[in-house]
């Protein structure tokens, strides 16, 4: 097997694990309620908790991966990142969970931000169906999640043997990715574009990512909860529903491989935020419709698929990727993570459940508003580089 494609194996296998710990907080989020006898809305801390957690990691990652090997890091993060699963069911209190949710968010950028950076080393102007692969098994381990939640609660009563499980099987990808030779960073070549950062593209992706990934997180988070207060489904079949939700994203992202080869990144993007827009809308008309909210799920979840991928391709296009760049995203994408989900825990009490439509509406519409400006921003870049070039 070419070396490259191993290397690349490993990375796919260390985002089933990350996927695994990801959507595992939302369909546990009652269990760990009754676990440490707290309400939703004081439960609902596990997202900010967890969410600063990834902030402060994604800081720490980014740098180091620019100094250290980056296989033994990510290796490291997987370790850590499966000891704080396993240890969730010994935890009785609120307050302890809280710290075990910021260090298992504080290990996450390890594989999240270190694959992301590593791939587009490895693979560099080649990139896009790799990335869009990496996060299609992200949606692998998303998606089995939350099945294995399922069965724990079926077969336990609880979720005790759902957190060890899912322990184990992230445990596992840092067998093998230890052992692989880690890739470079590739030099900055003076007369590339792409050498010198623009802040201004910078921080524009990273509030993009603040907007949609607070949405992507909070409906993963917050649709099984959301599903049963409304008596919509039993919890079983809440449950089976969020696995719906990352197995549509999982399905999408597959099919967003051969797509990333045929169509610019910013169509993509402009039609995966449509059609966000449009699922939500329909869950959000049909509120009381089991059947809508079964196919809102599988319309976001498909149209989700390809947005965080594709806009870090685009970002690849635009920008000199390192290590630091790669993590400014991801803290934009972890203070989303960390207060949307929180917000509609504050607000899902005291207004109902149908505030966690209406805010998760308007986090995507906010991003289509802030991509807009992104795009004025890049094709304004575009011409006059085409009027230098042609000075030249």
């Amino acid at each position: 097997m070419n070396k490259s494609l191993k290397i690349t194996g490993g990375y796919y296998a260390a985002f089933i694990a990350l996927g695994l710990a990801v959507s595992a907080l939302g369909p546990t989020l009652p269990g760990l309620a009754n676990q440490t006898s707290s309400s939703l809305k004081a439960i609902s801390i596990l997202f900010t908790a967890r969410g600063f957690g990834f902030l402060v990691g994604a800081l720490l990652a980014g740098r180091l991966y620019d100094r250290v090997t980056g296989h033994r890091l990510m290796a490291l993060a997987l370790v850590m990142m499966a000891l704080s699963m396993a240890l969730v069911p010994f935890v009785p209190a609120l307050p302890l969970l809280v710290v075990l949710m910021f260090m298992l968010g504080l290990f996450e950028p390890g594989v999240d931000v270190g694959g992301n950076t590593l791939i587009v080393w490895l693979h560099q102007h080649k990139v896009a169906p790799y990335m869009n692969g990496l996060h299609f098994f992200f949606g692998v381990g998303a998606f089995i999640s939350p099945v294995i939640v399922a069965w724990a609660i079926s077969v336990s009563g609880g979720i005790q043997w759902a957190f060890w499980a899912l322990g184990l099987l992230i445990l596992l990808p840092a067998l093998f990715i230890v052992r692989q030779p880690s890739p470079t960073a590739p030099p900055i070549i003076e007369s590339d574009p792409r050498g010198q950062t623009n802040w201004s593209l910078v921080l524009l992706i990273a509030i993009f990512f603040f907007l949609y990934a607070g949405a992507e997180v909070a409906y993963g988070g917050w649709i099984f909860t959301y599903a049963t207060t409304l008596g919509l489904t039993s919890e079983a079949t809440a449950a089976i529903l969020t696995s719906v939700f990352w197995g549509s994203l999982t399905a999408g992202r597959l099919l967003s491989i051969p797509i990333a080869t045929r169509y610019r990144n910013r169509t993509v993007i402009f039609a995966d935020l449509i059609g966000c827009l449009v699922s939500v809308a329909v869950i959000m008309v049909w509120s009381q419709s089991a059947t809508a909210v079964w196919l809102g799920t599988i319309g976001l979840g498909l149209s989700m698929a390809s947005v965080f991928p594709t806009t870090l391709s685009l970002a690849e296009r635009h920008l000199h990727v390192s290590g630091k760049t790669t993590s400014y995203f991801f803290v934009g994408a972890s203070l989303g993570g960390m207060t949307i989900p929180w917000f509609i825990g504050q607000r899902f009490e005291a207004v109902g459940p149908l505030a966690t439509m209406t805010i998760i509406f308007t986090c995507l519409v906010a991003s289509l508003a802030v991509f807009g400006i992104l795009m004025r921003l890049i094709n304004a870049r575009e011409i006059v580089m085409a009027r230098e070039a042609g000075r030249v």
